[in-house]
């Protein structure tokens, strides 16, 4: 049983989870504030989690990062965690299509001193993508992370791939999506598009890759 716990890391246990939060990151109180007020929220669980959040700051800072895309904002959490950790010169550039979510986000922005920092476009993300690609923003961008609908996630990831700059990181989220993605029984379409895209990405010689079981999956992949 140990053996397994030690391998195990989608549930680490109430306490463990909070020793993680305690010693393992660092979420300043406008972050904190923000998931707080989410926790409340009835898609809650659409959030990323706190060492997601801190363990996406440190990759801006590794790689650099100051042009940034979002596809899925929720209520901000990880667009406000970019934009902190690219600090005053970097953009995020965000899409979604929930004014109602979004009035969160902008609100922890203002009063987190980054809303400038945050381009949000409340539009269908492969319209605003396709429009992002025809206005010569190809080969501009240093990382994009996609949490939105997962019947999108194909074309998003192949815009993202377009949009990168070479050495570009692409980060896609729920990709273990809770154990279903194994569980042959689900034939869900979101469940289908997420086995589909993993098996592609695991294929796709255009990407370095590395699936990360933090949160509920993510996905890196690295545009070569």
């Amino acid at each position: 049983m140990g053996d397994v716990m030690s391998r195990e890391t989608l549930d680490l246990g109430s306490e463990l989870l909070a020793y993680l939060h305690k010693v393992g990151m660092r979420e300043d109180g406008d972050l904190k504030r923000l998931r707080e007020e989410t926790a409340s929220h009835p898609e809650a669980r659409m959030q990323i989690s706190p060492e997601q959040g801190q363990f996406m700051m440190l990759l801006m800072e590794l790689i650099g990062a100051q042009k940034t895309l979002e596809v899925g904002c929720f209520t901000g959490y990880s667009a406000l965690a970019v934009a902190k950790a690219m600090g005053p010169n970097g953009r995020v550039v965000t899409l979604d299509v929930s004014p109602d979510f979004t009035a969160i986000a902008r609100k922890h922005w203002a009063k987190a001193g980054v809303a400038e920092r945050i381009d949000l476009r409340l539009a269908p993300a492969a319209d605003s993508l396709k429009a992002m690609v025809a206005a010569g923003e190809n080969g501009t961008y240093d990382f994009a992370f996609i949490d939105a609908d997962k019947t999108g996630y194909d074309a998003y990831y192949e815009y993202a791939l377009q949009l990168l700059r070479p050495n570009g990181l692409i980060a896609i989220d729920n990709v273990l999506w809770s154990g279903r993605v194994i569980d042959q029984s689900d034939t869900t379409d979101d469940t289908k598009a997420l086995r589909v895209l993993n098996e592609k990405i695991s294929k796709d010689q255009r990407v370095t890759l590395s699936m990360i079981p933090i949160g509920d999956g993510l996905t890196l992949a690295r545009k070569r």
